[in-house]
């Protein structure tokens, strides 16, 4: 059985960017809401650093936030498959990401663009799927099944690139220097 840690806030209706900061907070750490202004994280000293500050944040907005320790009467195993879920759908957007990157190189491949602008691109296209999977994987706190196949995806784009930065200096090596 867990420890959870469960945030319960009230929020004034306007203006309603109030209520769009505190839920962008609520999901960039990985709770999961049991009900309109109600989430739930495992209990530890990050988490409750997060709710903590989240509260502070809350009340400073003219609102109310009461922060609880529980453990969960039943049920608890259905709230650690929600949650993974939750973790899943952001993994299959990675994936799906993962995906177009694929696609993006062998574009480039195939066009023959061996420039160092398309390599700078790409190389910063995947430096933001490794911090996004880095992001979820910090809040995936029951190893949700997609977290491994997201993890070999983003090591085969890198394996990928690299392929296509061979390519690029192979390029540059039998054409000489040129500007892009």
């Amino acid at each position: 059985m867990n420890e959870w840690l469960i945030l319960v806030y009230k929020i004034p209706s306007e203006p309603t960017k109030l209520r769009a900061a505190v839920w962008r907070k609520v999901k960039n750490v990985g709770a999961f809401y049991i009900q309109n202004s109600v989430c739930i994280l495992p209990s530890n000293k990050e988490s409750e650093r997060h709710f903590r500050q989240l509260r502070k944040e809350i009340e400073e907005m003219g609102g109310e936030g009461y922060l609880f320790k529980s453990t969960l009467v039943g049920a608890e195993e259905r709230l650690v498959e929600q949650i993974n879920e939750a973790r899943n759908e952001e993994y299959t957007e990675i994936i799906d990401k993962c995906d177009d990157f694929f696609k993006e190189i062998e574009c480039e491949i195939n066009d023959k663009h061996f420039t160092y602008a398309e390599l700078e691109e790409n190389e910063e296209d995947l430096e933001k799927l490794k911090k996004w999977y880095e992001k979820v994987l910090a809040r995936d706190y029951f190893k949700a099944s997609l977290s491994q196949k997201a993890g070999e995806l983003i090591q085969q784009c890198q394996e990928k690139l690299e392929e296509f930065s061979d390519r690029v200096f192979q390029y540059e090596d039998q054409h000489g220097r040129k500007k892009n």
